[in-house]
């Protein structure tokens, strides 16, 4: 897996001109700029296994982008990918270069003003990866202080990292095996992230001495596609898309090709514990 937003008739006139003028401004034609292109342009990141990455054949692979494959065959469009860390994607969609972002996107306080989600694509609760040996000396959120906790800037992950004290070890746009090995060798201690991506990346490097923290899990969430809010008619079309390949039996199925089980319906694990990153 490789590179894996004077008098009273004057004013009267003046309110109606500026609210005709806003209407106009604010017309949501973001679905006919894409079906007009005929073209879904995706940001993603390439190295988020099993959600985004390269394959062993060199292709761009994962549960996000043949899911974000699958809308675009549904609504009849072409699609291209365009590659960047997370910052970069987020900045991609405000800034119109992208459609949506693809990349296990969840919502936080900051993002919701001006960024909203598909409907779910899937189901999961974050979890904390640690060493094998000593399980970096952490047994609860509260070992997190003076820990160091690997990540990409911005995240929520790193945002609850550092709530709970710990220091931040900043990648940009890394492959898994690298940020697992900085884990086993003790250039960090923690990953925290989602437990299905962690299981999953854990599976396909089994000789990096690290785990998942059990019974250390936390923020069951959902994830889906990440929009600018001001396309609402985009997202629709792509809702609808993704509601028919839920009931067509295709989200489940790959789904179970990525993750081994069928992560667009909630989980049966209960869990309870909440930590905001804000």
């Amino acid at each position: 897996m490789r590179k894996w937003l004077m008098g009273l008739m004057v004013i009267t006139t003046g309110f109606v001109l500026t609210a005709c003028g806003s209407t106009k401004s604010s017309e949501d034609d973001s679905w006919k700029k894409v079906k007009d292109k005929n073209e879904l342009i995706v940001a993603t990141s390439g190295t988020l296994f099993p959600s985004s990455y390269y394959n062993d054949e060199n292709e761009l692979s994962g549960y996000d982008v043949d899911v974000a494959k699958a809308v675009a065959k549904k609504l009849d469009l072409k699609i291209k990918f365009k590659e960047y860390n997370v910052d970069g994607q987020v900045t991609a969609v405000n800034r119109g270069e992208a459609d949506f972002a693809a990349n296990d996107f969840g919502m936080s306080k900051d993002r919701a003003e001006k960024f909203s989600l598909s409907s779910p694509i899937k189901y999961s609760f974050d979890s904390m990866i640690v060493r094998k040996s000593d399980d970096s000396g952490i047994h609860s959120l509260k070992d997190l202080k003076g820990k160091k906790a690997a990540g990409e800037p911005n995240t929520s992950y790193m945002k609850i990292a550092d709530k709970y004290g710990a220091k931040a070890v900043t990648y940009d746009n890394a492959t898994n095996d690298q940020y697992l090995t900085d884990v086993a060798n003790g250039r960090t201690d923690v990953i925290l992230n989602d437990y299905y991506l962690q299981k999953m990346s854990l599976a396909a490097l089994p000789d990096i001495p690290v785990k998942i923290l059990e019974d250390v899990y936390f923020n069951a969430n959902s994830t889906g596609f990440l929009f600018d809010k001001k396309n609402q008619a985009l997202k629709t079309k792509v809702n609808t898309a993704l509601e028919e390949l839920k009931k067509d039996g295709t989200l489940k199925k790959i789904a179970e090709q990525y993750f081994g089980t069928d992560v667009s319906t909630k989980p049966k694990q209960e869990v309870t514990e909440k930590v905001s990153a804000d």
